[in-house]
């Protein structure tokens, strides 16, 4: 049986960083709830909820240094209220917006975890875990980098407090600057720095030519077969990412109905399914590492056409 984790990077973004204090709240209400109240994440816990499903939701908390606990539980308390699981994500932009300052400021703000020393991720992956207690959360396990900027260090960091997995890697984003299995692509599970790396899963259509599992980023034929042929070859772990605003459009003002029934079909065929896949988080998860990395999946070529008339509608109804 193959499990999968439908996972969620869920994050609060402002225009810009000169006017935060009149920005963030019209942000929180964007980010969470969408520009009616029901299109961002009501929507996608409701889909899951009616298949049954259960996702990983990784919440970006850093932005409580600025703005306090009341919003990070809020959020938090929105997704535990549909039963699904919380885990630790960190997008360092925040950090600099610490009110007191974590330390003194940088002479530029930072986007990668990995451009900070060890010492300072061990301590900042600490006060994400801190943040977090106080907004009503315990008992996190896994983490994932903002924008997959991590390093060795990241790891190491995540082992000093106590975090048994890390899903970070992604084969075709920041992966090679990771320094994370150099010299091979990580498909499956390993052992690193006393984590567990579980990669972005990913497919090929054409030899070299891969494309991560990513909701928006694929057609739902590709993604279903994916899948399927990750079953069919033994795989035992398999990654989906998705956003808390992916069910919207890029501007983020209605719902994006190609995108929505893409969820709804990806949903339908995983519950479909039981005796092949069983969709989880990573509380209670026995880990284990394949030291010998599979093989790329193969997605067959015409299902990218489709993918490419998916996108293309998408864009005339925006």
């Amino acid at each position: 049986m193959l499990n999968v984790f439908f996972t969620v990077d869920t994050e609060i973004w402002c225009p810009g960083w000169q006017n935060l204090e009149a920005d963030f709240p019209g942000a929180f209400r964007r980010y969470v709830y969408g520009p009616d109240g029901d299109a961002a994440l009501p929507l996608t816990l409701r889909i899951l909820q009616a298949f049954g499903l259960v996702g990983v939701f990784f919440v970006e908390p850093l932005f409580a240094l600025r703005f306090g606990i009341e919003p990070l539980a809020e959020l938090v308390g929105l997704i535990r209220a549909f039963g699904h699981e919380v885990q630790l994500h960190m997008h360092t932009e925040w950090v600099d917006e610490a009110r007191p300052p974590l330390w003194p400021a940088a002479k530029s703000r930072r986007r990668f975890m990995r451009e900070f020393t060890c010492t300072e991720q061990t301590a900042l992956i600490a006060t994400g875990l801190r943040l977090m207690a106080q907004a009503g959360v315990n008992g996190i396990n896994a983490f994932r980098a903002g924008s997959y900027g991590f390093n060795l260090d990241t790891l190491r960091a995540l082992a000093a407090n106590g975090l048994t997995f890390d899903t970070s890697y992604n084969p075709h984003l920041e992966a090679a600057a990771s320094g994370v299995a150099s010299g091979t692509v990580l498909r499956q599970p390993l052992l690193v720095e006393g984590v567990y790396e579980y990669p972005v899963s990913s497919f090929e259509t054409l030899p070299g030519r891969g494309r991560s599992t990513q909701l928006t980023a694929c057609s739902t034929r590709e993604l279903l077969a994916a899948l399927d042929a990750a079953h069919d070859a033994g795989w035992r772990d398999f990654v989906i990412v998705s956003h808390g605003v992916e069910l919207m459009n890029g501007a983020r003002t209605r719902r994006d109905p190609v995108v929505v029934r893409r969820f709804e079909r990806l949903c339908g065929h995983l519950a479909r399914h039981p005796e092949r896949f069983q969709v989880r988080g990573f509380h209670g998860l026995v880990p284990h590492t394949n030291n010998l990395q599979p093989q790329a999946l193969r997605v067959p070529l015409h299902y990218t056409a489709l993918r490419m008339a998916e996108q293309a509608m998408r864009r005339l109804i925006r």
